[in-house]
């Protein structure tokens, strides 16, 4: 594969080369990850940004309809989007079923619009194990919005907030208990919560709902990379398209105030060093996925499971083989 050609096409715009680009940096091959490492370095002398937005909710709370519908808004405005959905993987047979496309007919055959759904495989955290590369891929391509679905909410979701400008909460009228567990890790995250579905009967619901939320959010330590009134609540309908200007809106202006107060270019400098270390960390753990590494930690299995040697001896056995421990 030529990496200067395929670089050049994508910056381009061209549509083939960033769904191969994507393939590439989504692999575990190591003749591929050298080559995805040559390509992310060529795009990202291009200078291009764009709007990174992280999206999670509670199953079925209508993120497919709601990302369409935005992204449909966004497109009339003229501007070009991009969407990385990512897919549970079944922790069976490891497939997923990477459907989110046909839940987005409107958007998918939008010129200005792209879809990449890419299976979650063993990652936690709610994104795919390359999801920012992926990211990185669509900004070199011109896209002026990335939004980064997730798989659905939970404690881990957070982990989307370290690769995203922005990142919002889609909630459901009358959701009650069933956000209670995973309220304190992704609240505290979340630069603005949407409570979706306000229409119909639900309406009244949904802004209860919301205030709700937002009297929640008033009780929350201020952050720093917030200006007053942030993060706040709102309610949108993607059934009816109503309040999606209203949301885009707030949106901006949050990120036009972290622009201008520096806090923009610290927070993707911090992404950048958290990334590293996942990165070092991810390394660290494909050693254990050498021949001699699973044959060593099978026969120091079976030695602490016959109880003669400990887990901690057993690890450092291990880790010094590996080169890791002294």
């Amino acid at each position: 594969m030529n990496i200067a050609e395929l670089s050049e096409k994508i910056l381009n715009g061209d549509r083939r080369a960033l769904a191969r680009a994507i393939t590439l940096v989504e692999s575990g091959r190591e003749d591929h990850r050298a080559q995805a490492g040559e390509l992310l370095a060529l795009l990202a002398q291009s200078g291009r940004q764009a709007l990174r937005i992280g999206l999670s909710g509670t199953p079925g709370v209508g993120k497919s309809t709601f990302i369409e519908s935005f992204g449909m808004m966004l497109v009339a405005q003229g501007l070009r989007v991009a969407v990385l959905a990512v897919d549970p993987s079944s922790a069976r047979s490891g497939g997923s079923i990477l459907g989110d496309k046909t839940r987005m007919e409107r958007l998918s055959r939008e010129k200005n619009a792209f879809i990449r759904p890419s299976p979650s495989q063993t990652n936690l955290g709610g994104v795919a194990r390359r999801s920012r590369e992926a990211v990185a891929v669509c900004e070199a391509a011109g896209f002026d919005v990335v939004l980064i679905e997730t798989v659905g909410v939970g404690q881990s979701e957070t982990v989307v907030a370290q690769m995203s400008d922005l990142f919002l909460l889609l909630l459901a009228p009358a959701g009650g208990d069933e956000l209670q567990g995973v309220k304190r890790g992704i609240m505290e995250m979340a630069d603005i919560i949407l409570v979706n579905k306000a229409d119909g009967d639900l309406k009244s619901a949904a802004m209860r709902t919301c205030a709700d939320y937002s009297g929640a959010l008033r009780l929350l330590r201020k952050r720093p990379q917030d200006p007053e009134g942030y993060p706040k609540a709102q309610t949108v309908s993607a059934l009816e398209d109503s309040g999606l200007q209203s949301a885009w809106d707030a949106m901006q202006e949050l990120v036009d105030w972290r622009r201008e107060q520096g806090h923009w270019d610290q927070t993707r400098a911090d992404q950048g060093r958290y990334w590293f270390g996942e990165d070092v960390r991810q390394a660290l753990l494909s050693r254990l996925e050498t021949p001699w590494a699973r044959t060593r930690m099978a026969e120091l299995s079976d030695q602490v499971a016959e109880g003669d040697l400990s887990p901690a001896t057993a690890a450092q056995d291990l880790l010094k083989g590996l080169g890791v421990a002294g």
